[in-house]
């Protein structure tokens, strides 16, 4: 069944890349209403404050992912929303934003998740459909590659690569059924290296970005205080990247996501490629099984997580 909250979230925060203060709500919905974005800065009662979150509202951006409204109106860095939201099986929300960004908070999904369930989550009677993948669809950039494949719930394999030894290789594979991106994901924030950060600075990006809300690293160093919450938190942060902007299909999907050094341009491009391939994927009402197995079920409330185990900061 389709779900929302019980009672409005609300967020505080700055911007990531733009380092603006931003103030976010996010409030119930009826059914059938979808996940929308609204701009309460610009025209808060007309349809051009209005942002669908959809794949194909997705517009060119670097390092996040951004959406434009029909009317012009954009929103930057949702993935870290859509992730909690697709995390907690919430379908149906209207997220007030009075500035063009999401606050990154942390620079994680667990914020996000503690408010949603602080709030509580309220099921309709209204049945849930999910797009279920049926033949495999794949996009590349360089030696990147994205992937979705049929599967009965939402799996996900991802592999990453960097020169600096604080990150390596990393590889993970997660069966996301059952409270999974919650007990693995939500907790592990945005990363960068530190000779990256300048560049970045320079290019007007990451004005926002703080050693508390990003894990920086330097060669073998790990410049954050406290160091990791995950000996692999980067190749995590990954997998809950493209778990928000998979969210954008707009409904659950029913599919097997592989992704090796892939970002969230690849990761919309498979989207957009799967839904322009002929015979790839077909709309399915879920039975109370299939419901089991989305990421939303089997949720822990606010009062019994647990926090996540933290590396010794490497000097």
């Amino acid at each position: 069944m389709q779900a929302t909250l019980a009672t409005p979230a609300r967020f505080t925060g700055a911007g990531l890349h733009s380092g603006q203060p931003a103030r976010m709500t996010i409030h119930p919905a009826p059914a059938g209403h979808g996940i929308v974005f609204r701009r309460v800065d610009l025209a808060a009662d007309g349809a051009g404050a209005l942002i669908p979150a959809r794949w194909d509202n997705v517009v060119p951006s670097q390092l996040c992912t951004l959406l434009q409204g029909q009317g012009g109106a954009t929103v930057s860095t949702v993935e870290h929303v859509m992730a909690a939201l697709s995390g907690t099986g919430i379908h149906n929300a209207l997220i007030d934003i009075d500035g063009p960004e999401i606050p990154i908070l942390d620079g994680s999904s667990a914020p996000f998740v503690a408010g949603i369930l602080a709030a509580g989550i309220r099921v309709s009677s209204e049945p849930l459909r999910a797009i279920r993948v049926l033949k495999s669809v794949e996009v590349h950039d360089g030696a990147g590659f994205a992937r979705l494949s049929p599967a009965d719930h939402l799996e996900m394999e991802f592999a990453i690569d960097f020169a600096d030894a604080a990150i390596g290789r990393q590889e993970k594979a997660l069966d996301l059924a059952n409270g999974a991106f919650q007990r693995e994901l939500m907790d592990s924030r945005t990363f960068c290296r530190q000779s990256d950060v300048e560049r970045m600075k320079a290019s007007g990006l990451a004005l926002g970005g703080t050693y508390f809300n990003a894990v920086v690293v330097d060669g073998e160093r790990v410049l954050s205080p406290g160091g990791l919450r995950h000996d692999d938190e980067p190749v995590r942060h990954k997998m809950l990247d493209a778990v928000g902007d998979l969210a954008l299909a707009g409904a659950p999907l029913l599919a097997r996501y592989t992704g090796n050094r892939a970002g969230h341009a690849m990761t919309n491009r498979l989207l957009r490629t799967m839904f322009a391939t002929p015979g790839a994927w077909e709309w399915v009402t879920c039975t109370a099984d299939c419901e089991r197995r989305l990421p939303g079920a089997g949720v822990i409330r606010p009062r019994e997580i647990v926090p996540a185990a933290r590396r010794t900061l490497v000097a």
